[in-house]
């Protein structure tokens, strides 16, 4: 018994040397700008500066993405649960405006932005949004159970009969990574909303997965909300490593309820919302 209970500790080890070696994170540090509850993030297109949904402020806040620093900040006087953003290539901003029930457009210049449009037929509580390179704008109705997709405005294709479903990230070939919280899984989507694959709770012991990214090779970056944990899975289903040790804490590696996911390069910023914070980390992988 106790030669087979000393070799299981020998494999869990090994496993995890195996793991160390594949991804390395630094930790770079964290803001100290007034937040509440930040929930996902997106770096503008130039790079310039990271707009974080700021849902307990009702507000999308704009960050220095090296310092952390509070640059400027709007919506605040128009927008309720502010809980994702994207923008597409002409560089307007797609605010889900969540207990609005909508999805407010921008245009935006440098730091300012300026209400131009809004989508909300079909969806209520949206929490993810997409703007795709086909052209079509998805959103996640994370009350409504739905993802709804929208072009000029007008709804083109609709998924039912999900359960708070929230991000929704361009995957490689155009699908579309769909973290689907209420069943604490992650759907691969076809660009018509067809089930290609599933990342599942059984096999990443997923509490209630949030928000993600994808590296530049495909790597997935999932923050698992209700483990307090920030979760790496391979291309090939491999999960890499976990970022946090499933219980609530705060420091370096340590998280309570994360929430939002950005990678860019080696850089990853993610929002450690129950610590009213984001933090940021260099990622590099062998």
């Amino acid at each position: 018994m106790v030669t087979r209970f000393v070799l299981a500790i020998f494999l869990i080890l090994s496993i995890n040397v195996v793991i160390a070696a594949e991804v390395r994170l630094t930790f770079i540090g964290a803001s100290k700008a007034q937040l509440d509850n930040p929930h996902d993030l997106k770096l503008t297109p130039d790079g310039r500066y990271l707009f974080v949904s700021d849902v307990g402020n009702d507000r999308i806040a704009i960050l220095d993405p090296e310092s952390l620093e509070l640059l400027a900040e709007f919506g605040s006087d128009h927008q309720s649960g502010t809980h994702d953003v994207d923008f597409d290539n002409q560089g307007r901003a797609y605010v889900a405006d969540t207990h609005n029930n909508r999805v407010t457009v921008y245009e935006i210049d440098g730091t300012n932005a300026r209400l131009i449009g809004e989508l909300s037929e079909r969806i209520r509580g949206p929490e993810g949004v997409l703007v795709h390179p086909n052209g079509l704008v998805y959103v996640a109705g994370a009350w409504s159970g739905n993802v709804v997709a929208y072009r000029d405005g007008r709804v083109v294709d609709e998924m039912t009969g999900l359960s708070s479903p929230h991000d929704l990230e361009l995957g490689k070939d155009g699908n579309i990574w769909l973290a689907e919280a209420g069943n604490s899984r992650m759907l691969l989507l076809s660009p018509d909303l067809d089930i290609k694959a599933e990342l599942g709770r059984k096999e990443y012991d997923f509490n209630g997965v949030r928000y993600l990214d994808l590296t530049a090779n495909g790597t997935i970056i999932a923050a698992d909300k209700n483990n307090h944990a920030v979760k790496i899975i391979a291309t090939d289903g491999k999960l890499l490593h976990v970022l946090g040790n499933g219980s609530p804490g705060k420091g370096e590696n340590r998280f309570r309820t994360p929430e939002g996911v950005e990678v860019r390069g080696s850089e990853l910023w993610l929002s450690d919302s129950g610590n009213d914070r984001v933090v940021k980390y260099t990622l590099e992988q062998n």
